[in-house]
């Protein structure tokens, strides 16, 4: 898939690699400090879940990289989880910090939510509350705050925002 400045690919077992560089930044996860991984093998099984989750299901997380460049920049997609014990697509976004700023998490969130629009279950997206920026990409792809669906993660509150 692309879009005017990305390219958005299934994952490969060589993206550890760019899953460890990433997930390994503390300024990358600061929102999700949960989500940091430290080791290669961390890497290699959270890169093979991603491929799983494709294999069972035909969409999940996307490799990102932008089209005037081989290097990944960060990953977009959605996958099945439970919200209340509802099956939901669970929206993730995360760049590498020196892809900020410049609209390519929105610009991939899009391209993702158009790819998964015949899907019967609802897309949601969880924001830390004081993530500003993500909650910006979140209203700009159309979810909507869902206050009523709040819940506590594993790092704190997450404000839920969900597809209309």
């Amino acid at each position: 898939m692309r879009t005017a400045r990305l390219s958005l690919r299934r994952p490969v077992p060589a993206d550890a690699a760019a899953v460890l560089r990433i997930h390994s930044d503390p300024l990358a996860c600061a929102h999700n400090p949960g989500d940091m991984i430290f080791t290669w093998a961390e890497a290699v099984t959270r890169c093979a879940a991603w491929i799983g989750h494709w294999e069972r299901y035909g969409f999940g997380y996307h490799v990102l990289r932008r089209l005037d460049s081989d290097r990944v920049i960060g990953f977009c997609g959605v996958k099945v989880v439970r919200l209340h014990d509802l099956p939901v697509l669970n929206l993730f976004y995360r760049l590498e910090p020196a892809a900020w700023g410049a609209g390519l998490a929105g610009e991939a969130v899009a391209a993702v939510i158009g790819s998964v629009a015949g899907e019967p279950l609802p897309v949601i997206a969880r924001v830390r509350p004081a993530n500003v920026a993500s909650a910006r990409v979140a209203a700009r792809a159309g979810l909507r705050r869902a206050e009523h669906l709040d819940t506590e993660g594993e790092d704190g509150v997450d404000w839920i925002w969900a597809s209309p």
